[in-house]
């Protein structure tokens, strides 16, 4: 009786909708991975997978996200529909921009609604929060509001997104253009991370490019991979300016650009027809700005307010080391859960005041306005309650690794160690890590390598005097230039102040002398 009834629904489902059931665990009815992923760029799909670890390596409960009761019902059935059917919605759509559908389009319909179907999902959360931004800024600019789909395919919809070329933010903005559309990039914050001010300079640039195709289609494809090789791919088709008639003379990653952002709008628009669902995000569901007049650190926020680190990260991912470097004329924008902003606002004085002198050096460091940031420089992670390790790099290593093996940020080893953007370390090189006092002894062992280096570099040698202070050991040829060079922030004049030395006695430093340094 109960197949009786099965049949007779697959039946009723098929004749009502076009559609058959397909289950995901029997492979032999569903596409072949050869067809699946025909036309389609294995770095399309690994950046997808790449952006989508990186968003769950973000969340503070990942488990919520794999074991909840409609997640796996959402991965029992996988439903296929004919061409006609797909084509008949994309047109439904009545969108401003021309969508067209053939096999290449759909290769990435299959894409995201079969084989990514979990990161779809995750997607379709995560733009409760994002598309309402991205939105407002196309509309009051008259633009397409299904360009909203392109951060996407630019980086599923993560804020926090790296690609290994150095891309950043939800619409991948190189540093380059970034700075070339005003968003400010420096130690302490970047706005390509930043979801409004990001967004409102990738419609400026999407703008100048269709000031330049009047085709929104190309525009996309520039988007991507620049205007000079749209057209270089223009003049190689005799100066054709349709997307298809050029496709075979874009780089290779291009050509999948345009359909997968179809595919994009498609699976967006009819997620729940193929029994895809969204997962809820974390993120608030409405915020509130404050302008911050002075500098302000995270923790001291959390310390005084029910609220975590994690939380202001989420909605605020431009300050990467977080800090709000505001002060001296320069102000800059809080974002905060709505219901967290009273209780700000009514302690505001506290929160400022809360450990000031232990988050910010206020001590006047240079009359150069240029150089403001650097009052600020040991506040990265460093308070009294930190003890200070040397790691001796080693084969294998990389940083992210060594910032798990002693369980701190990444951001923070880096900031430590000076180190560059692409994060190059060599063996032997002597890396500063700085973990609680109450923990050394679980990771003392790891920072004592005692294995054979290369180009070991050399690395002060401290005495601990107090929380605040430590010994340095003059070296024969050192002075207190090479010296503050090793600490990040340190400046020789900070050195002269800390040890009563006057211009005067600069020239007689002698190796072997003891001098403080403020960590």
């Amino acid at each position: 009786m109960r197949l009786l009834v099965w049949i007779i629904f697959l039946c009723v489902c098929k004749i009502a909708g076009g559609q058959e059931l397909v289950s995901v665990e029997d492979s032999s009815m569903l596409k072949s991975e050869g067809q699946l992923t025909d036309s389609i760029q294995p770095s399309f799909i690994q950046t997808i997978d790449n952006y989508y670890l990186q968003w769950l390596q973000n969340q503070k409960k990942t488990d919520t996200y794999v074991d909840s009761a409609y997640i796996a019902e959402m991965l029992k059935t996988v439903p296929e529909f004919p061409d006609s059917l797909y084509l008949l919605r994309l047109d439904s759509l009545n969108p401003a921009i021309n969508l067209s559908y053939n096999n290449i389009v759909r290769n990435f319909i299959d894409l995201y609604t079969v084989r990514k179907r979990m990161q779809v999902a995750t997607m379709l959360g995560a733009s409760e929060y994002y598309f309402p931004i991205f939105e407002e800024a196309l509309a009051a600019n008259c633009m397409p509001l299904e360009l909203k789909y392109l951060p996407v395919i630019e980086s599923a919809l993560n804020p926090v997104a790296r690609s290994r070329a150095g891309a950043c933010g939800l619409w991948q903005f190189m540093y380059p253009t970034g700075k070339m559309y005003k968003l400010e990039i420096n130690s302490f914050i970047d706005e390509r991370f930043d979801p409004v001010k990001s967004t409102q300079a990738a419609v400026r640039y999407l703008n100048d490019l269709y000031s330049i195709y009047e085709d929104w289609i190309l525009v996309i494809a520039a988007y991507n991979c620049g205007p000079g090789n749209v057209n270089k791919a223009i003049r190689r088709s005799g100066g054709k300016k349709n997307y298809w008639d050029i496709y075979y003379h874009l780089p290779k990653e291009t050509r999948g650009y345009v359909p997968a952002f179809i595919a994009a709008i498609y699976a967006f628009n009819y997620s729940k027809e193929h029994n895809i669902y969204p997962i809820e995000s974390t993120l608030p569901p409405i915020c509130d700005t404050i302008v911050v007049e002075d500098a302000l650190h995270f923790d001291q926020i959390c310390k005084n307010m029910d609220i975590s680190v994690e939380e202001l990260r989420d909605v605020n991912p431009q300050y990467t080391k977080d800090i709000i470097p505001a002060g001296l004329g320069k102000s800059y924008v809080l974002k905060m859960p709505y219901n967290y902003v009273g209780n700000f606002i009514d302690n505001q004085d506290t929160i400022f005041a809360y450990k000031r002198n232990v988050y910010f050096d206020n001590s006047d460091r240079t009359a150069n306005p240029n150089d403001r940031f650097k009052r600020y420089a040991h506040v990265a992670s460093v308070t009294g309650d930190k003890a200070r390790l040397v790691y001796t790099v080693r084969s294998g290593d990389v940083p992210g690794a060594i910032a798990a093996k002693f369980n701190v940020r990444l951001a923070d080893l880096k900031y430590w160690n000076n180190l560059n953007r692409r994060l190059t370390i060599r063996v032997g090189q002597k890396l500063v890590v700085y973990v609680p006092n109450s923990k050394v002894g679980k990771y003392k062992d790891k920072a004592s390598y005692r294995g054979k280096v290369t180009n070991e570099t050399d690395v002060p040698k401290v005495e601990t005097i107090d929380g605040e202070f430590v010994y340095y050991t003059v070296k024969k040829g050192e002075n207190l230039w090479t010296i503050a060079k090793k600490y990040p922030g340190v400046t020789n004049r900070d050195i002269m102040r800390w040890n009563g030395i006057s211009e005067n006695d600069v020239k007689d430093i002698r190796p072997g002398q003891k001098l403080k340094i403020k960590i």
